[in-house]
């Protein structure tokens, strides 16, 4: 088996993480006897500090070349002028733009061995094991901006197909799951999400009338998923929504460091990427989690590659090695014992290997 895997580090701890992740991929792709072939680029910060532009040509080119990108984060205060023609976050939007990525898978499973993590009750955390899909090329972040001192506006714009082609998605994920989709959405008062709920009810009651659909707006839905998660399988959403939901998530695993995702379209390459951004506060110092980064490896595994075994093997190594106590300061009961990003990354390494 080859594969052609694009490794985008881009700002902060980005880097770090994606040293991480090509290390577990190349081990797995060692113990399956598999031919894996990475390839670099610049994008973010990095991308506008060598080139002026956040996303480069080349970089896209070679990314839509691959069989599959992986990003490490994007983004920091030398760039964080809301202003400047060219910022870090552009190049993430524009990316995902062009690669045709509309929906964004993000799991969130609280680890046993972690869950002292969490400031979430841990009688809240039975059972919790949900995936939120965020539909993720439309709506604000990529509505008409208009703008000046005195005045501005986000358009946000959703057609009837946009919505139907990512509730497709969550329908097939919750068919194999526990089959119930939330839709969130804010209907009483958007018009978009009115549009939003027609077509996310139309399409889940003529193409999966075996899965359980409701509607919860936006503001319940914040609230309930803290006070009830273990009754969310999968969470539907819009691009904003989905964006504070999931950070919001990830307090229920105990920290941004140790949740994935994935960005998928109808062909071409997809995009594997943490969630926890590119933390400038601790970049260079060592101790980034890479564990996100590593699960986002195994989703890449397992979505772009097609390798369901090489996934699993990933995935239950991680919850090994977090259950012996392999850990970064940000999840350590004992930050004295902690890890360095390199110790975590060499333990799997070898846990992958069978050593």
């Amino acid at each position: 088996m080859q594969a052609n895997i694009v490794m985008l580090g881009g700002d902060g701890i980005g880097p770090e993480v994606a040293v991480s992740t090509q290390a577990v991929l190349a081990a797995v792709a060692q113990r399956f006897d598999y031919d894996f072939i990475f390839r670099d680029g610049l994008i973010g910060g990095a991308a506008i500090d060598v080139t002026g532009s956040a996303l480069p040509d080349a970089t896209l080119d070679r990314c839509r070349d691959a069989d599959a990108v992986f990003l490490g984060a994007v983004g920091g205060p030398k760039w964080s002028d809301p202003r400047a023609t060219e910022r870090p976050e552009l190049g993430l939007l524009q990316l995902r733009a062009g690669l045709g990525v509309f929906a964004n898978l993000r799991p969130v499973v609280p680890l046993p061995a972690i869950r002292d993590a969490s400031p979430i009750k841990a009688d809240r955390l039975d059972g919790v094991d949900l995936m939120v899909v965020r539909e993720l090329t439309g709506g604000l972040y990529f509505g008409e901006k208009i703008e000046s001192d005195t005045a501005a506006r986000d358009i946000c714009d959703y057609t009837f197909d946009e919505v139907a082609r990512v509730t497709r998605v969550a329908g097939d994920l919750a068919r194999a799951r526990r089959k119930k989709v939330t839709s969130v959405d804010k209907a009483n008062v958007l018009a978009t999400s009115r549009l939003w709920r027609t077509a996310v009810t139309r399409v889940m009651a003529s193409e999966y009338p075996d899965v359980e659909l409701e509607h919860i707006l936006v503001d319940a839905a914040a609230m309930y998923l803290l006070q009830r998660p273990a009754d969310f399988d999968v969470m539907l959403t819009e691009n904003l929504f989905g964006d504070i939901l999931t950070d919001e998530a990830s307090v229920l695993a105990g920290s941004m460091g140790l949740l994935p995702s994935a960005s998928l379209g109808s062909g071409g390459a997809s995009l594997y990427e943490p969630i926890h951004g590119s933390a400038p506060d601790i970049a260079g110092r060592g101790i980034a989690n890479p564990y996100g980064a590593i699960m986002s490896g195994a989703m890449l595994l397992r979505h772009a590659l097609n390798l369901p075994e090489a996934a699993l093997l990933v995935e239950e190594t991680v919850t090994r090695c977090v259950g012996e106590g392999v850990l970064t300061v940000d999840v350590a009961p004992d930050a004295e014992r902690a890890l360095s990003t390199v110790a975590v990354t060499e333990r799997v390494v070898a846990a992958v290997l069978g050593r």
